[in-house]
């Protein structure tokens, strides 16, 4: 009497579309459950194997990674953003790793690699003390009671207002953010060109830029932004698009250039007949038409059809066909242009008037190029010419302004540089080197060192590098646990602990003693905090000196960077951590179409 359930048992547990235990949940599910500590483990480890592959990458010693593509394309990087981008990461939970190092990247441009490893660290902890028994909510009070301390601390005890940031610090900045680039060898070459490229597009600052200033982390409360705009004091903000970075082949990294308060474009005159250059006369700016359409002969539209009886006729309509061109080529000329730029095409019968009327034109630019330079000239990209009467037009206040319009032989080809522009401010970096791959690195670097610089000037608070906010939060957070009479107190001092992983993995980089570096740099902080004596206070600035593998003053030796990467990368490695935490169901469905 008893077969009949048994078999019937052992048949449910064969049926891959059921739960492991359909009898006790009552419910019958399309796809595999995983639960409890195995969906954890899963988590924990997937996110750690995605940290592994960048860990090796931070720092000023940091190692690079070659990735090859199925194509065989290789990219060559150390940016931690870069690399987990490139990889296909198909685990969910690592998924979340490498959307937290994206968004590390456009809320900060640097920090990268070191937000994922700070993650990881914080992943791992939570899942041991998951294993001791502490229960996952806990440990999720726990984080966020550490983060919030941890981001006091910074603001109160390690930020360094500078007020009126001169190029030193910001130098110093830019130097620590590529020094573990392929440029850091060049830095001090590299660091002033991105100095000098960010404030050429120094903008006034509105009211709401302000306000973004101040909640994003800048160690100014609500009330002294308040205070700071009414006295007169002006904020300003740097767009980064108003940067243009443009590589060419050829000659050293060294011969890399910035045009301030210019832009060059990647195009070159359509026709030899044309100037090589025009130059403003008597006052009067060369106007640029910054054109998104076809500059050839008009054409009658798809399925229209004419009957000719008369011969005559067709030449007739093949002269107005040229004629139609012609008035439109007049309107731009008319307007005052003595640049065309265009995305589309040009053919011979437009050129011949262009080189008439000693005009210069390019051919199939860029349209991204394109609107970057109406920004910067005060113009605007046309994309028709028709009004709304529905005759043909060309508004002169679409043309943008310069002083003068060049072209200049870059390696194997040529460019236009457009110089003294009349709009927003913008710059251009040419960057020069051997080969695409060592182009493209360099576009990364400094793109990183752009972004710091942008976020220092914006800010004006800046933290110590190499490892020093890290030990100094360690030391703050594990007396602070101390004061806690709660469980989270064990789940603060694993924080406390989570974040030496940094300064650890920095000396493991530079072939040192990790333990000894990471004990002698926490017994220094320790001293600072507890000591009463104003000298020792300032040895909450000790960071690590990796060339030498000893303890140093990071801020006088200029290993700094902003404290809102600092205040930022804490705030999304603990998120990403919690989000991670919180899981401990894992339904994946089959797929409905293989069932049918």
């Amino acid at each position: 009497s008893t077969s009949p359930p048994t078999a019937h048992r052992k048949k449910t547990n064969q049926n891959p579309t059921m739960a492991s235990n359909p009898a006790s949940t009552g419910l019958f599910i399309n796809g595999q459950r995983e639960t409890g500590q195995d969906v954890r483990v899963g988590n924990v480890t997937a996110a750690l194997a995605v940290a592994n592959i960048v860990k090796t990458s931070l720092g000023p010693v940091g190692l690079d990674k070659m990735l090859v593509d199925d194509i065989g394309d290789v990219l060559i990087t150390n940016d931690g953003a870069t690399i987990l981008k490139s990889l296909e990461v198909e685990h969910p939970a690592a998924r979340v790793l490498v959307d937290l190092a994206n968004l590390q990247d456009q809320e900060v441009g640097d920090g990268t690699t070191s937000v994922v490893i700070i993650a990881s660290e914080l992943l791992r902890r939570g899942n041991d003390l998951v294993k001791n028994g502490i229960h996952p909510t806990t440990i999720i009070s726990g984080y966020r009671t550490a983060l919030k301390a941890a981001v006091s601390y910074i603001k109160k005890e390690m930020v360094v207002n500078v007020s009126t940031l001169g190029d030193e610090h910001l130098i110093n900045a830019a130097k620590t953010s590529m020094s573990s680039k392929i440029i850091g060898k060049e830095s001090d070459f590299f660091s002033k060109l991105a100095v000098d490229a960010v404030k050429s597009v120094k903008m006034n600052a509105t009211a709401a830029d302000v306000a973004g200033y101040d909640a994003m982390g800048s160690s100014r409360s609500a009330e002294a932004a308040v205070v700071v705009v009414p006295n007169g004091k002006q904020r300003y903000k740097y767009p980064l698009s108003a940067i243009h970075i443009l590589k060419a082949h050829g000659k050293s990294s060294m011969d890399s250039h910035l045009i301030g308060g210019g832009f060059a474009i990647n195009a070159m005159r359509a026709a030899q007949g044309m100037p090589t250059f025009v130059e403003s006369t008597e006052g009067n700016a060369v106007k640029i038409a910054m054109l998104d359409m076809n500059l050839q002969r008009h054409r009658m539209g798809m399925g229209v059809q004419v009957i000719v009886k008369d011969p005559a006729e067709i030449e007739r309509i093949k002269k107005r066909e040229m004629d139609i061109t012609r008035e439109r080529i007049r309107k731009i000329i008319d307007a005052g242009a003595r640049v065309v730029l265009t995305t589309k095409g040009v053919d011979d019968l437009c050129m011949k008037y262009f080189v008439e009327a000693g005009i210069i034109c390019a051919r199939r630019c860029n349209r991204e190029d394109l609107k970057r330079l109406a920004k910067a000239t005060g113009g605007r990209v046309v994309t028709t010419m028709a009004d709304m009467e529905g005759n043909e037009t060309f508004d002169p206040d679409c043309l943008g302004g310069c002083d003068s319009v060049r072209e200049v032989r870059i390696g194997d080809g040529e460019m236009l540089y457009v110089y003294g522009c009349k709009g927003h401010g913008a710059s251009t970096i040419v960057l020069r080197g051997a080969n695409e791959y060592m182009l493209d690195e360099m576009d990364r670097a400094l793109h990183d060192s752009l972004c710091v610089v942008k976020r220092m000037l914006e800010s004006n608070t800046l933290v110590p590098g190499g490892g020093a906010a890290e030990a100094a939060l360690s030391v703050y957070l594990d007396d602070y646990a101390n004061t806690i009479e709660s469980r989270e107190q064990m789940v603060i001092q694993e924080y406390a602990d989570a974040l030496l992983v940094i300064p650890k993995t920095l000396a493991v980089n530079a072939a040192k003693d990790a333990s000894e570096l990471v004990a002698k740099l926490r017994s220094i902080h320790a001293k600072g905090q507890h000591s009463e004596d104003e000298v020792d206070a300032a040895l909450k600035f000790m960071g690590l000196n990796l060339v030498d593998g000893t303890i140093r003053d990071n801020l006088v030796a200029g290993v700094v960077e902003p404290a809102i990467s600092k205040i930022k990368s804490l705030r999304f490695a603990t998120e990403a951590a919690i989000t991670i935490l919180r899981i401990d169901d894992r339904i994946t469905l089959n797929d409905s179409k293989g069932l049918a």
